[in-house]
């Protein structure tokens, strides 16, 4: 599958932060400051929605992080979280569609990168946390082949 160039914009700190996250360790390891939700929007057909805006929101803060889908309906959204915000909820909302997550990560892993996938499809909002690693593996891969 082909990724538009407006995805590879949007992954490009996903990437970026792999990158840091591959160097040499340092005092302390990049993947403390963030939590990353990524997923899909489709329309009530299926068909991927682009340019949809989405707001991943703090709740303990009500801080919020924005991001936008692109020709494939992706998006990725990085929330600065660190270890002690283990077990905060984040609101994420398309619109007037939204989910409530809970950030669930492991403080003590240092190589795998914290987060969840959301995905809007119709008018419903579903977590796939278990799907969070290989949709990053996927997202990243199709960008580097580019």
């Amino acid at each position: 599958m082909r990724i538009p160039a407006r995805a590879l914009s949007a992954l490009a700190s996903v990437i970026a932060a792999l990158a840091l996250a591959a160097a040499p360790a340092a005092a302390e390891h990049e993947i403390y400051y963030r939590y990353t939700v990524l997923g899909y929007v489709k329309d009530a057909h299926g068909k991927p929605v682009a340019d949809a805006k989405i707001e991943v929101i703090r709740d303990k803060t009500g801080f919020s992080y924005l991001g936008e889908t692109d020709g494939a309906g992706f998006y990725a959204v990085r929330v600065r979280l660190g270890d002690e915000s283990r077990g905060e909820t984040l609101t994420v909302r398309r619109g007037t569609q939204m989910r409530r997550v809970t950030a669930q990560f492991e403080p003590t892993n240092v190589t795998d990168e914290r987060g969840t996938r959301v995905d809007f499809e119709g008018g419903h909002s579903v977590e796939r946390a278990t799907r969070f690693q290989s949709t990053l593996q996927s997202a990243i891969g199709a960008v580097s082949a580019h």
